[in-house]
C-alpha cells in the first residue's frame, strides 16, 4: 500500500483511538485545525474533543496535565509542535515524567507518550530547526526513539502505548511527505537497532531523517568499491549496543551520521561506546558526520550546506576507507 508517512502517523493514532478508550491526543493546535503539520487531521470529527483535545499555548501545563492523567490511569499522547517548544516544559519531562518510578520507590509509573517533531530541511530557521534528541538521551527514566522508516511510523506508537514508563518520539519534519510501500502488517521495534542495508567494509550508523541520506550514501559508495552496512537506531535510549558492535566488529570501521551539532552530539556518545568495547576490533579511526557549530540558517543553500548530507557522508566515507577524497 503506497502511503505517507504522516498517513502512517495518523493511521497509528486512528488505531490507538479506537483499541483502547483510556488513549487521547492533546496538544496545541491538534484537534480542529488538524495539527501543525496536518497529522491529527479529521480525528476529532471522528473522536470527539475529549480525545482530540486543543490545548492552551502551554507546554509546561499541558505536558504536565499528561503525566498526570497518565499517573491516573490514562495513556495520554502529548503532542509538542517541535523539539524547540519542549524546552518550555523541560522541568514537567526531566524532573517529574523521568523522576517519579524512582522517587516513589516503584510504586507509580508514568505511561505517557510524547511526540514532537525534530530536525532542519524545511527553512524554518534557528528556532524551529533544532535537533535535540541527545538532551532527552541523556536521561534515566526516559526512552527516547525515532523511527525512520513507514513501518515504523505506524507500529512504534502502539508499542510506545504499552510501555509503563514515559516514552519520546521524535519525528523529523522532512520525513511526513515522503511515500513509500507500506506492509499490511507494520513490523517494530523500539528497543533494538535494525540493518537497512547489509554490508562488509564499513558500518554507517544513523537515524531518523538521517537514514534515507545515509541509504543514498552508501549507495553512492559502492560506485567506488565500498560495500557499506546501514544501522539505523531506532531507539536512542537505550541504545543497542548488541546490534551496534555486532556490525562494527563484522566491518572493522564505522562512522556515525547525526543531525546534532558536532559538540556533545549522540554521536559522540555512540562512538565512544564502541572505542570502549570494540576499539581492538577497529581497523580504521572512527568518524562522524554532523551539523555545522551554527545556528540553523534561513536560507536554503546556507541551510542545505550545514546539515550532513550525501556528499558529506559519502566524502567520509571514502575518507575513512582510504580512498583519495
Amino acid at each position: 500500500m503506497t502511503t505517507t508517512y504522516r498517513e502512517a502517523m495518523r493511521a497509528a493514532l486512528r488505531q490507538a483511538l479506537q483499541e483502547d478508550e483510556r488513549v487521547f491526543l492533546m496538544g496545541e493546535d491538534v484537534g480542529r485545525y488538524g495539527g501543525c503539520y496536518a497529522i491529527s487531521q479529521g480525528l476529532q470529527q471522528e473522536f470527539g474533543e475529549t480525545r482530540i483535545r486543543d490545548t492552551p499555548l502551554s507546554e509546561s501545563a499541558f505536558v504536565g496535565a499528561g503525566i498526570g492523567a497518565a499517573l491516573g490511569g490514562m495513556r495520554p499522547i502529548v503532542e509538542v509542535m517541535t523539539v524547540n517548544f519542549s524546552l518550555l516544559c523541560l522541568d514537567q519531562i526531566v524532573n517529574t515524567a523521568a523522576t517519579l518510578r524512582h522517587m516513589s520507590g516503584g510504586q507509580f509509573s508514568v505511561p505517557l507518550v510524547i511526540r514532537m517533531t525534530t530536525g532542519a530541511g524545511r527553512q524554518l530557521a534557528a528556532q524551529h530547526s533544532h535537533s535535540l534528541e541527545c538532551w532527552y538521551a541523556h536521561v534515566p527514566g526516559l526512552q527516547v526513539i525515532a523511527p525512520a522508516t513507514l513501518e515504523d511510523m505506524r507500529g512504534m506508537l502502539r508499542l510506545a502505548l504499552e510501555d509503563p514508563d514515559p516514552v519520546i518520539i521524535f519525528e523529523h519534519n522532512a520525513l511526513y511527505n515522503r511515500e513509500g510501500e507500506l506492509t499490511e502488517v507494520a513490523v517494530a521495534d523500539i528497543r533494538r537497532a535494525a540493518i537497512r542495508r547489509p554490508g562488509k567494509d564499513i558500518t554507517l550508523i544513523c537515524y531518523g531523517g538521517n537514514l534515507h541520506k545515509t541509504l543514498e550514501a552508501a549507495t553512492a559508495s559502492a560506485e567506488s568499491g565500498i560495500d557499506a552496512e546501514v544501522l539505523d537506531l531506532r531507539s536512542l535510549r537505550p541504545l543497542d549496543d548488541e546490534t551496534i558492535l555486532a556490525s562494527v566488529r563484522k566491518t572493522r570501521r564505522a562512522i556515525i551520521v547525526d543531525e546534532g551539532w558536532h559538540s556533545g552530539s549522540l554521536a559522540a556518545e555512540i562512538g565512544m561506546r564502541i572505542a570502549e568495547q570494540a576499539f581492538y576490533d577497529l581497523d580504521a579511526p572512527l568518524a562522524r558526520v554532523c551539523t555545522a557549530e551554527v545556528p540553523i540558517p534561513y536560507p536554503r543553500h546556507l541551510e542545505q550546506a550545514a546539515l550532513p548530507q550525501v556528499e558529506s557522508i559519502v566524502g567520509k566515507v571514502r575518507e575513512v576507507m582510504g580512498q583519495n577524497v
